[in-house]
């Protein structure tokens, strides 16, 4: 399999953890030596971080139905290890009531092939987006 197209595999599958509640999927994409900086979250690192990532991910699927788009700008290609970056824009409806949030982060993937040849997800870094005071036309919806 083309190495582009078995990350954009990968990436969809992260996509898909989220639209189907299936925490098995993105445990499946993640190298088990997994780096995960995500927003507002504490530092996860390899098997230890993955436990906490997949508890954290069945609580929020338990309470929420979750939407993600995923916009990839670029994936690179350096033999073994790869990255791409671009945003999610994930909305949580809550399953019991309210009004469903939406949240657009932006996010860089670092992947690295494994000896089977498969791409796993090595290192996740994402931040909250937000609009260039710059350059009023690309400004966020409000409450984004």
């Amino acid at each position: 399999m083309d190495d582009l197209y078995a990350i954009n595999v990968a990436k969809s599958e992260f996509r898909n953890c989220f639209n189907f509640s299936d925490v098995s999927k993105l445990l499946a994409i993640a190298d088990p030596d997994l780096v995960n900086f995500s927003d507002g979250q504490p530092c996860e690192f390899g098997v230890g971080g993955l436990e906490t990532l997949k508890t954290r991910m069945e609580c929020l699927f338990e309470g929420f139905t979750a939407q993600l788009e995923v916009m990839v700008m670029e994936i690179r290609i350096q033999g073994d290890v790869a990255y791409d970056y671009g945003w999610h824009d994930l909305t949580l409806t809550p399953k019991a009531h309210g009004q469903p949030t939406r949240r657009r982060d932006r996010y860089v993937d670092i992947w690295r092939r494994n000896k089977e040849g498969e791409w796993k997800l090595w290192m996740y870094m994402d931040n909250r987006d937000v609009a260039d005071p710059f350059r009023p036309e690309q400004a966020l919806p409000p409450g984004e």
